[in-house]
């Protein structure tokens, strides 16, 4: 999916109150970046960080500081501000789906109660934020974080429960 798609599909999404909800914070990634300039290098940090209730709701945020702490806050304020609604069927997903956003892939299988979350990287802090006890993950291409954590945010957005399956090829739900 491009990511004019992928901006398009999360825009379309209604606000969430995050006030109403017991949110957990998950730390993705933190980065040391440089900006150099006249008088030498300046030193700040960039934290992406996810942020969900174990119950559907999801949200992600890039923060940018010159200390770590501050960069974790300001991505937990703005994961708070872009919160999704995914639909699940717990404790795993309904179906197999592919995740795309740029140059990354993610591809997210449904796996039998016990299994765990089979994931590596920046995926398994988002399946655990949203709630997915039971996944099989693999992501393939590029491996950058931030791409990856869209991509699997795209891959969640296209779940659709067994009630709007039904409704799409005109059956009942005891028929499929």
């Amino acid at each position: 999916m491009s990511k004019a798609r992928f901006e398009e599909k999360v825009r379309l999404q209604k606000p969430i109150d995050a006030s109403s909800l017991n949110l957990k914070e998950h730390v993705v990634a933190v980065n040391r970046v440089t900006k150099v300039v006249k008088g030498g290098k300046n030193l700040s940090f960039s934290a992406l960080v996810v942020v969900g209730d174990g119950a559907g709701t999801i949200g992600y945020g890039l923060g940018k500081a010159r200390e770590v702490p501050m960069a974790i806050r300001k991505g937990i304020e703005l994961a708070k501000k872009n919160l999704l609604k995914i639909h699940l069927t717990p404790p795993t997903i309904p179906h197999l789906v592919m995740g795309r956003y740029s140059a990354s892939q993610v591809l997210l299988k449904p796996a039998p109660e016990g299994t765990g979350i089979i994931a590596g990287g920046p995926v398994r802090p988002v399946m655990e934020a949203v709630g997915i006890r039971n996944v099989f993950t693999k992501a393939i291409g590029n491996t950058n974080a931030h791409n990856v954590v869209k991509a699997t945010l795209d891959g969640l957005l296209q779940l659709k429960s067994r009630e709007a399956v039904a409704a799409l090829r005109g059956k009942n739900v005891q028929e499929l």
